[in-house]
């Protein structure tokens, strides 16, 4: 079925199609000016005869303004320039037999690919994949690619959907990455944005304006998915991921904030729909994640095969502040609403989600979340790290700079062998302390008020550090963060090979079990000891006993099933040490 939005060659020529309800003319610039046929439902067509991929264009509305292609395949000259005419079809695909791997073999790093090699592009990633099946990693996610306006940017702006930033590469190149990482037994994820477009180079405003709603997001103005065409344009684009590049999988940035309907079918559910269709009719395992602050148990579902509405995964942001309070004692912001982290891991490892329904401060003392103990534990995605726990720190200081060694690699022996489904942040698996910073490429005005809302929001660490707070504009804050592959110390390529340890154990004896496992319990004391069990889809028991204390901890075990991990747990637990047992 032909998408309904963008260029698309033909056997003739190319196809073009544009939804802009509010123009009264809309012209095709190519070599010459187009007038483009109106329809009654405010869509643009023209057929070109003759033209051929690579071709340039650009939409002229009204006689007033020239726009790139809302559904731009690429942008060869950043966001305002002209939009260029890609054939995905052409691409000669090798991994024809690649039909993905299975959900409970997910393993994943999260990556900017600007700063993951010093060349910042997607063909560089290509000579660092052997590294990642090395390391045991199975997945390798992309932050996101939709153009965004500059040359240095989270992603996180984007303004074209379709179109995979020129700052990494070509098209082709993205697939290229894709491509090898599928030989290699690699799945690749990609992070989207279907909550707001970024604040430069969107003129959907002018010619489209039914696509926004009055209400805002913190980012900008909240999208109508109410209206067919706009579900149609985020849905679509899904499926071009999924389909044009062969990504495995998505992660749907900041859920919450996608305005869904009272009592009507989310955008979110026909997105899943979609893509669990295209899962069946390719024989291929798709995997849709979120992020989302609410906790909506209701929209997950780990063992849905394939999508049918509902989402793989969910990041656990949960799991991740319990960590970093025990592991730092910060308290600041979201931070405060774990006072007690040893029981809310506890919770955490037993049902998934701290905040169940509870009233939660920093979310406006409001009730958060849903009950999640009866979904599967490969629901939760589970991290000590990610872009936007380091980046949205003043400094973007990692975790190895703020607490030992010992107490990571205890976090990292929970994290990597419970049943949920774990995530690195690129360089984690070698204790890196790059930095990441927040950067963006934004110029004018724009840039000063990017600059002054730093400023205000982390007036503290201004007024502490000075000049030593990356400023987010200058064009060498993201060369700070870019990942120094070549010299790696001891204590460094010794974490590197408990990680791999770790995760071979993992791909051994938890991740052939993982399918049908269920929550079971886990108990922590004042003392700091943590156990908790699994019943795993073969019916064997996954056990768990932990020290997360500074001090020496008398116990009494039963020493349950074989030991697998940690060696066995003795009647003295030393200060964070942690003990994995299967069966029994």
């Amino acid at each position: 079925m032909r998408p309904s939005f963008g260029a698309r060659p033909t056997k003739d020529g190319v196809s073009f199609r544009l939804w802009a309800p509010a123009a009264k003319r809309v012209d095709l610039l190519l070599d010459r000016r187009h007038a483009m046929r109106r329809r009654d439902d405010g869509w643009y067509v023209a057929e070109i005869v003759g033209l051929t991929a690579g071709s340039r264009y650009k939409f002229r509305i009204d006689d007033e303004i020239d726009v790139p292609d809302p559904a731009s395949a690429f942008q060869p000259d950043d966001v305002s320039g002209p939009s260029e005419v890609i054939d995905h079809a052409a691409f000669a695909w090798r991994a024809n037999d690649w039909r993905g791997r299975p959900w409970e073999e997910t393993v994943l790093i999260e990556t900017h690919v600007g700063t993951f090699t010093p060349q910042g592009t997607y063909r560089a990633m290509i000579d660092k994949l052997d590294h990642l099946v090395k390391t045991g990693i199975t997945a390798l996610e992309l932050m996101p690619l939709a153009d965004f306006a500059g040359r240095r940017g989270w992603g996180y702006d984007g303004v074209l959907w379709y179109a995979p930033d020129d700052a990494y590469g070509r098209p082709d190149d993205l697939k290229t990455l894709i491509d090898e990482a599928h030989l290699r037994g690699v799945m690749v994820f990609l992070d989207v944005v279907y909550n707001h477009f970024g604040p430069e180079g969107n003129y959907l405003g002018r010619y489209a304006p039914t696509f926004f709603t009055d209400a805002h997001t913190p980012w900008g103005s909240a999208i109508d998915y109410r209206v067919p065409q706009v579900r149609a344009f985020a849905v679509e684009n899904a499926l071009s991921w999924l389909s044009d590049y062969r990504f495995d999988g998505l992660r749907l940035d900041a859920a919450n904030h996608i305005i869904a309907p009272p009592g009507e079918t989310s955008m979110l559910q026909d997105l899943s729909v979609a893509a669990g269709e295209l899962a069946k009719a390719t024989g291929r395992h798709i995997h849709l994640v979120l992020e989302n602050g609410d906790n909506r148990a209701s929209l997950l579902d780990a063992a849905q095969e394939p999508p049918n509405g509902k989402y793989r995964g969910q990041w656990n942001d949960d799991y991740h502040h319990v960590w970093h309070v025990m592991l730092t004692w910060e308290l600041a912001g979201y931070y405060a609403d774990y006072q007690t982290p040893r029981l809310d891991l506890a919770r955490a490892l037993a049902s998934g989600f701290v905040y169940q329904g509870e009233i939660s401060e920093f979310w406006g003392n409001k009730p958060r979340g849903e009950p999640s103990g009866a979904l599967p534990p490969a629901t939760f995605v589970t991290f000590l790290q990610n872009h936007d726990q380091i980046g949205n720190r003043p400094l973007g200081d990692r975790l190895d700079s703020l607490a030992s060694p010992q107490k990571i690699e205890a976090a990292l022996a929970v994290t990597l062998l419970a049943p949920m489904i774990p995530m690195l942040f690129m360089g984690e698996e070698w204790g890196s302390t790059t930095p990441f910073p927040f950067f963006c490429d934004f110029h004018g005005g724009l840039a000063d008020a990017v600059r002054k809302g730093r400023r205000q929001e982390y007036a503290w660490a201004y007024e502490k550090y000075g000049d030593e707070v990356p400023d987010p504009l200058d064009p060498t804050t993201p060369q700070l963060a870019v990942l120094d592959w070549t010299s790696r110390s001891p204590e460094q390529e010794a974490r590197l090979a408990l990680v791999r340890e770790l995760l071979a154990l993992r791909r051994k004896e938890i991740a052939p079990r993982l399918k049908g496992a269920a929550f079971g319990n886990a108990e922590t004391t004042d003392n700091g000891l943590l156990t908790a069990h699994w019943r795993l889809g073969d019916g064997a028991m996954l056990r768990l006993t932990a020290n997360l204390s500074d001090h020496e901890i008398t116990h009494s075990s039963d020493n349950a099933g074989t030991p697998i991990w940690g060696g066995a747990a003795g009647d003295q637990l030393p200060p964070w040490s942690v003990h994995w047992r299967l069966g029994g």
